[in-house]
């Protein structure tokens, strides 16, 4: 009867060895796999159809507002900041409280700046009016206002610049029509806006 060969216990150790590395790397791709989804649910997709910007010098103390009408007849402004599509992204008042926090230290935030963006399109007349809304001043003010079609590529619909002349001026910067992805029908006939949003709470 012969004797049953024992396994040397190298092969022992390098099978065990083995099995270990295999289990170690089902691991890690199964905990990579575990934590990729979540990374792709963090993303940002940020989603507009047009945007209107609104800015005036650097620094300076006044303070300008933007209103926008859509075809449906919704105002978006300073008080009323989300209006159908449209969202006031950011409503800056010159230089009042116009601070950003950095390590603990507040720093003067000297860019003046509003944004309105549009999470859709109907078509119809649009209308954009900027208005003065504190002038520390009697110099007439320059405002430059930029509309951009966003989709299906980045096209400058209007950019031009207007002199607001004090407390209360409001002026219609620009008023186009879309029919699709169609722009016609740009002019600045004026068209008070802030009549219109009167009733509603004031700043």
């Amino acid at each position: 009867m012969f004797e049953e060969e024992q396994e040397p216990e190298f092969e022992i150790f390098s099978a065990l060895l083995f099995n270990s590395l295999k289990a170690i790397t089902f691991m890690f791709f199964l905990s990579f796999a575990m934590v990729n989804p979540t990374a792709e649910t963090g993303k940002v997709n940020p989603k507009a159809e047009l945007l209107v910007t609104v800015s005036w010098p650097d620094a300076h103390p006044d303070d300008v507002d933007t209103y926008i009408a859509d075809p449906s007849g919704n105002i978006v402004w300073y008080n009323v900041r989300e209006a159908g599509l449209m969202h006031l992204d950011r409503d800056d008042r010159g230089m009042f409280k116009d601070v950003i926090e950095l390590n603990g230290t507040l720093i003067e935030n000297p860019l003046n700046q509003e944004i309105v963006s549009f999470r859709g399109l109907s078509d119809g007349e649009y209308t954009v009016n900027v208005v003065h809304y504190i002038a520390n001043g009697a110099d007439p003010l320059p405002v430059t206002v930029k509309v951009e079609k966003l989709n299906p590529r980045v096209t400058v619909i209007f950019y031009g610049e207007v002199a607001l002349k004090g407390s209360g001026d409001e002026q219609t910067v620009v008023r186009f029509t879309l029919t699709g992805d169609e722009v016609g029908d740009l002019n600045n006939r004026p068209r008070g806006l802030v009549a219109m949003t009167r009733g509603a709470a004031e700043k």
